[in-house]
């Protein structure tokens, strides 16, 4: 069985909301308001109490639900284009499994901020698959490299990625020019924060592989296989475990390798680029741009439906463009024309529980003050001799504060039973 799936919004969530305060209470009904219109309010007892018991939710909150030991979670962390905006990162998808993996696949721009919200202890947080090297897929990087090991990622950031046509064009290459580009940013971190968690350790493996199997741990088993787009390079993957299957297609034109790796998949996500004649009047391409870039280089909508109508999943998951009002008619009316099975136009922040029963879909509604959640391990205290110096030039321009300080000092180090000193 499969769980209707209709298009929600933080809007029409407030509206619902709204409505039901206007209506008063419910009649006990599935929870159904009173006072619809055609409804006698005679014929109503009088009003009840204010109920004090939880209902069941029509929406996600994090930490709010344990996952089933067989249930799969897939949480969009960024389903837009390029061009990232507030109301959609770049491409990036958090998967939860019962036994306590979780996986990100892509981590593009804007995105780290969605994966925030979620509030999961960043140790859990430690695995990477990048379907290619586009920053609107792996933009947001450094951010979860550098922010999760300030806030209790406490081992290195483990990275998968495909190989390229040449050395340079590789995942490996990549993660060691964005080392080296960050050159300043982790020195000036030395002897002042928890070290463990400033590691990549990069597996990269051969883009033309079919179906390999690029992690195996804990019955959970990933593979890639090749996807056509921009350069040599791109990749899809695979996740097998405990009976499920979700496939993520990254970005591609429609491909032979993914109609038959694809097939038996519970959730397939597949890129849906936006209607041409949008991208010519929204994202203001010339016809010709806007031919070669929605159609070719990317899936058009009416595409995706093909390749949808092809491979039959429990459920296919449209992405890779902008969610608006006067947009998404036309991308669901175009997938329309060739696939008429289950369907979810994705956007940031929509929530996939999968079981061998069920796919439930929602929106989840998170916390925009976020701090970090605890650390699942005791932060190791950092070595003052490891700090790189200022210069004499930059350390004699420092004003004396320390009378205004020290107050703080001799507060913490009661506390804690420290001896700290300032500098």
């Amino acid at each position: 069985m499969i769980a209707k799936t209709r298009v929600i919004t933080a809007a029409s969530i407030t509206v619902v909301a709204v409505m039901l305060y206007l209506w008063g209470h419910s009649d006990g009904r599935e929870g159904r308001p009173t006072g619809l219109i055609g409804e006698s309010f005679a014929a109503e007892s009088p009003p009840a109490l204010s109920p004090v018991n939880a209902r069941v939710r029509d929406f996600y909150s994090p930490n709010s639900e344990d996952l089933q030991p067989d249930e799969m979670r897939l949480i969009a962390c960024g389903t837009g284009m390029p061009t990232a905006r507030p109301k959609q990162a770049a491409s990036c998808w958090l998967l939860e499994l019962g036994n306590g993996d979780k996986f990100i696949f892509d981590i593009g721009t804007g995105s780290a901020e969605r994966v925030a919200a979620l509030q999961i202890p960043y140790n859990f947080l430690d695995k990477v698959f990048l379907s290619h090297l586009h920053t609107d897929h792996f933009g947001d990087l450094d951010a979860l490299f550098v922010g999760g090991a300030l806030a209790g990622r406490q081992k290195p950031l483990r990275v998968w990625g495909p190989s390229g046509a040449t050395p340079e064009r590789g995942t490996k290459y990549a993660m060691d020019h964005l080392r080296k580009a960050l050159t300043w940013d982790l020195d000036g971190r030395q002897g002042l924060t928890d070290p463990r968690g400033y590691h990549i350790e990069t597996t990269e493996f051969d883009y033309k592989g079919m179906n390999q199997v690029v992690y195996q741990e804990n019955g959970v088993t990933i593979r890639s296989f090749p996807a056509i787009h921009s350069l040599d390079g791109p990749v899809s993957f695979s996740v097998e475990w405990n009976g499920l299957k979700f496939v993520f297609g990254g970005d591609t034109f429609p491909n032979k390798w993914y109609d038959v790796y694809a097939k038996d998949a519970d959730l397939a996500i597949h890129e849906c680029f936006i209607a041409v004649p949008d991208m010519i009047t929204k994202f203001k391409f010339t016809p010709q741009g806007a031919l070669a870039v929605g159609t070719q280089i990317h899936t058009a909508p009416e595409a995706f439906g093909k390749v949808m109508s092809r491979i039959k999943p429990r459920m296919a998951v449209a992405y890779h463009f902008f969610k608006d009002f006067d947009t998404t008619g036309a991308i669901n009316d175009r997938i329309r024309t060739t696939y008429d099975g289950p369907l979810s136009l994705a956007e940031d922040y929509m929530v996939w529980n999968i079981t061998k029963d069920d796919i439930r879909v929602r929106l989840a509604i998170v916390d925009e003050d976020v701090w970090p959640p605890p650390a699942t391990e005791k932060p190791q205290a950092p070595d003052p001799s490891l700090r790189i110096p200022y210069s004499v030039e930059i350390a004699g321009g420092r004003l004396d504060v320390h009378d205004v300080i020290q107050p703080t000092y001799d507060a913490i180090n009661k506390e804690y039973g420290l001896n700290e000193k300032q500098e």
